[in-house]
């Protein structure tokens, strides 16, 4: 992520959410990758799920969080995991 699109994101995050605020993080990873997925939130045990062709897990966990920062920090370790899709 570029710094144009973090504060883009920030930007609009901070106008749909009051901190602290529960957020919604779903990813799309191949099967295999879920754990690392899981591991961006400690504490907590999101949900799995397969896809149709067992190639694909989502992964989604509801995550209370104090910031914009907070969320986009999640998003930026995200992106090192390969293979990943945010949705």
């Amino acid at each position: 992520m570029n710094e144009h699109t973090i504060n883009s994101f920030r930007e609009k995050l901070d106008a749909h959410y009051t901190w602290p605020a529960v957020y919604l993080f779903k990813f799309i990873v191949p099967v295999g990758k879920e754990d690392e997925v899981k591991k961006l939130f400690p504490g907590h045990t999101p949900s799995e799920k397969l896809s149709k062709q067992g190639n694909y897990v989502s992964v989604t966990a509801a995550i209370h969080m104090v910031s914009s920062d907070a969320v986009i920090d999640i998003y930026i370790k995200a992106s090192a995991i390969e293979g990943i899709v945010a949705l």
